[in-house]
């Protein structure tokens, strides 16, 4: 069974600084692209930033410049530093990723159980 597993998360004051990580486990032939998103109250999940198996990277307009995903293929994890953080950054961040369980199936989507971030003084 393919996982992932979110950690990180936390209430942070404005200007602060978190970063949230996700592994991928379980049995899986390879991963594509990785990335995050969130999700606040009242509104839809939203893209933050992904990460291709190349390291080619695509953040939101919202948060370029102030957070920047990483990742270690080898340990099929991918990071992402959260800098400047905002009131309006508040919400449960997923990850996301499309893995391939088998050499002759195609990649799906799996997605984390989310990790609160609460930007607040």
């Amino acid at each position: 069974q393919v996982q992932l597993v979110e950690s990180g998360g936390g209430l942070v004051q404005p200007g602060g600084s978190l970063r949230l990580s996700c592994a991928a486990s379980g049995i899986f032939f390879s991963i594509l692209t990785m990335g995050w998103y969130r999700q606040a109250p009242g509104k839809e999940r939203e893209l933050v930033a992904t990460i291709s198996v190349g390291g080619r990277t695509d953040y939101a307009d919202s948060v370029k410049g102030r957070f920047t995903i990483s990742r270690d293929n080898a340990k099929n994890t991918i990071y992402v530093a959260l800098n400047s953080l905002r009131p309006e950054d508040t919400a449960i961040y997923y990850c996301n990723a499309h893995i391939k369980r088998s050499y002759s199936m195609g990649y799906e989507n799996y997605w984390g159980q989310g990790t609160q971030v609460t930007v607040s003084s």
